[in-house]
């Protein structure tokens, strides 16, 4: 089957006029609806933007190709737009988009309508083709700029004959549609340039394609595994292996390829063992593992704390059926609360173990984060650090079970996971939090407790260290530390910490929207456009706004936004805000301790703190007419 089976004239759009992401995706939707390719236009947009929640599809170079695959579509098919002015698509690279494909697939397409769909995403590498595309002039155009490239495909590609040297590599997206190929064709063709033996399978919706055999993986040097979705690593045994997004492989191939060559990666193994070298690379170590734990426990803490929060609106003390103030669905927003916010020790613990020992890591994780907050309960427990070093000990403790028991004959392999390994490791992990736990518990209530009793300098500073953090990477490991400490406090009863964190978070997508709206002279088209999302973005605490300008302009426009993020924490902290909702930005400032004053106070300080981040950065960046 051919491209232009799929795309048409009748949905192309060769002069988009939309000037955001939402806009390009609901026209592009529209054009395939009006075509009659849709059964269901909304349930197909809300796939698409799925897919677009687990990563953007602005793969760079000018491209983004939004697709999906969904009941709600009537016949596979694509849509073609093009924008001459381009868009601000949340690009991997930051640059706006220019030509767009929109790929709509049937929940049974079959192995020919997706291998055509993985083409178009093969050709998009091609820098000439691409340039043909932007010029055409016309639907025809584009068809017979489309066959042309069609007519020079060639078959699969074969395994590299003998050499001193051969890489691999496995590409996988979730949707196996169009990242998983473009992947494979800009390894492909970046090692071609550079002489270097490569075979890649793609792991796509069609299936794998170019499949590694026994001897490809004996021969090679290295295996590249570009993927945002589980790929069977079961045969790479010994092998050096290098796990990476796929986005990786498009935007920088040529390092993967170094680090291929240099063999700069660990040697993976297939019964879980981790090499030595691997915990010294990158996030493959305690930060990996503590994130794990994190991003797992966030929906227990957001959904939670937000629905303890709500409780309050009925009354402070709405919960207590003892209470004037009782209210039965405020107990019922508090007990549902509760009861979420109780599993964020043990989830946080079994989620670190599990990223540390795999999936026997998960239970003696669980248990020894429930006897963190459950043992010495009376006093809340050891909490937070609890959990944290309960979460290290069963994945460690689990690995040295696992290790322990390697040498049990080969018949025995069944039991080790099913009894084996969950009776040890939970056993050894209970009995040492049973013990460690009691002091662990005097550290934390006297962390908090030291806390609680700073005032005046002390907690200005310590708002100034918490605001400043979040601003430092924006969604990085110093902010996800500033952020967990927050989380940590806000689940012992203490709401001044995440109140200056969330506040330090606002301030730089907020700092941005506002310099650009006022010194527009020092901005970008590009940066001003994506200043109004970033105003949006400030508002619900979503800290990443600001990552494209930070990216841009670091030296002006980092030091900046730490500056207003960290007079922000000072400021709440002075103004002894408390906020009893973990997330939520300014659709949560009614839940500020204090009522209307506390939330005034609260506002007053991020629009303080926001607005010293604009000034500086009025100051510092250089006016791009004089440049």
């Amino acid at each position: 089957m051919k491209i232009t089976d799929l795309l048409k004239k009748d949905t192309m759009l060769l002069d988009m006029n939309a000037s955001s992401k939402s806009q390009s995706l609901d026209q592009l939707a529209d054009k395939l609806h009006n075509a009659g390719r849709l059964n269901d236009r909304d349930e197909f947009r809300q796939a698409i933007q799925t897919r677009e929640e687990q990563s953007t599809t602005g793969v760079g170079d000018g491209i983004a190709i939004p697709h999906a695959k969904s009941a709600a579509v009537k016949e596979p098919a694509i849509a073609f737009g093009r924008s001459k002015e381009g868009i601000d698509y949340e690009s991997l690279d930051n640059q706006p988009a220019h030509l767009f494909f929109m790929i709509a697939a049937t929940d049974g397409a079959d192995n020919t309508h997706l291998e055509t769909l993985s083409r178009l995403s093969s050709f998009l590498m091609d820098t000439e083709f691409r340039k043909q595309l932007e010029n055409a002039t016309s639907e025809e155009e584009v068809m017979e700029i489309i066959n042309a490239k069609e007519a020079e495909e060639d078959g699969e590609e074969e395994t590299p004959e003998e050499s001193d040297q051969l890489i691999l590599a496995v590409t996988a997206c979730p949707t196996g549609i169009a990242h998983t190929y473009m992947a494979a064709d800009k390894l492909k063709d970046t090692a071609k340039q550079r002489n270097i033996p490569i075979k890649v399978q793609t792991n796509g919706s069609s299936g794998v394609k170019n499949k590694l055999t026994a001897d490809d993986i004996s021969r090679a040097d290295a295996i590249i595994v570009a993927a945002d979705t589980k790929v069977d690593m079961s045969g790479f045994d010994g092998k050096h292996v290098i796990e990476v997004p796929v986005a990786k492989a498009i935007h920088e191939p040529d390092k993967l390829l170094d680090r291929a060559l240099d063999q700069d990666a660990p040697v993976y193994h297939a019964d879980g063992k981790k090499d030595a070298a691997e915990d010294s690379k990158g996030r493959s170590g305690i930060y990996k593992h503590l994130m794990n734990g994190v991003s797992n426990m966030l929906p227990f803490v957001v959904g939670g704390g937000i629905l303890i929060a709500f409780s309050f609106f009925f009354g402070i003390n709405a919960a207590n059926p003892d209470s004037d103030q009782y209210n039965p669905f405020a107990e019922m927003l508090s007990t549902i609360g509760g009861n979420a916010f109780f599993f964020l020790v043990p989830v946080l613990a079994g989620f670190i173990a599990s990223s540390i020992a795999d999936r026997p890591g998960f239970a003696p994780g669980m248990v020894g984060g429930y006897i963190a907050v459950s043992s010495g309960a009376s006093d809340g427990g050891s909490g937070f650090l609890g959990g944290l070093i309960a979460g290290f000990l069963a994945g460690y403790l689990t690995l040295g079970v696992k290790k322990a028991l390697e040498s049990l004959p080969a018949w025995l392999d069944g039991l080790k996971t099913v009894l084996f390994y969950p009776v040890l490791a939970i056993f050894g992990t209970g009995i040492i939090m049973l013990v460690i736990n009691p002091p662990l518990t005097s550290v934390y209530t006297g962390l908090l407790s030291w806390l609680e009793g700073l005032s005046g300098a002390n907690v200005a500073i310590l708002g100034i260290i918490i605001g400043g953090m979040m601003a430092v990477d924006m969604g990085g490991p110093v902010n996800k530390a500033a952020y967990t400490f927050g989380l940590a406090t806000l689940d012992a009863g203490n709401y001044s910490i995440i109140a200056a964190a969330m506040a330090g978070g606002m301030v730089p997508p907020l700092s941005l929207a506002l310099a650009s709206t006022i010194f527009k002279n020092k901005f970008t088209k590009e940066e001003r456009e994506a200043g109004k999302t970033a105003y949006a973005l400030g508002a619900c605490f979503i800290t990443e706004g600001a990552i494209p300008f930070a990216a841009a302009d670091p030296a002006r426009v980092i030091p900046s936004v730490i500056t207003g993020s960290a007079l922000a924490g000072a400021l709440t902290m002075l103004f002894g805000i408390g906020l009893t909702a973990p997330h939520g930005g300014i659709f949560v400032i009614g839940l500020v301790e204090g009522g209307f004053t506390g939330a005034l106070l609260y506002i007053v300080a991020i629009v303080v703190g926001s607005i010293i981040s604009a000034i500086m950065l009025g100051f510092l960046k250089k006016d791009l007419t004089k440049a």
